[in-house]
């Protein structure tokens, strides 16, 4: 069993940056490869990225490459999502999530879910 809870969401400006933590319950982090995913109103929940759970591979999908970077700390249990030069679009809740094979990219292949953190960009 894992448990996320995200944080570090908020008002951001264009053009400037933020940080989103996810802290896991548990002693198997590693083990996973860790997603984020966000969900704007109205609208299906978008893989944004994942990293293995070594650190040592990432994936980004392509609205969000060369923007965010997702890193993690295995021994704080924690993965972050840094976001720079975010956009209005980018705004949404940011969900983490843990699975177990690192090509997983749809929400159902995920086994654990943060709460979720709103973020919001403002032009």
């Amino acid at each position: 069993q894992v448990q996320l809870v995200e944080s570090g969401g908020g008002l951001v400006q264009t053009g400037g940056s933020l940080r989103l933590s996810c802290a896991a319950s548990g002693r198997t982090f590693s083990s996973y490869a860790m997603g984020w995913f966000r969900q704007a109103p109205g609208k299906e929940r978008e893989f944004v990225g994942q990293i293995s759970g070594s650190g040592s591979s990432t994936y980004y999908e392509d609205y969000v490459k060369g923007r965010f970077t997702i890193s993690r700390d295995n021994a704080k249990n924690t993965v972050y999502l840094q976001m720079n030069s975010p956009k209005p679009e980018d705004t949404a809740v940011y969900y983490c999530a843990a699975a177990r094979t690192f090509t997983a990219v749809r929400p159902y292949e995920y086994d654990y879910w943060g709460q979720g953190t709103q973020v919001t960009v403002s032009s």
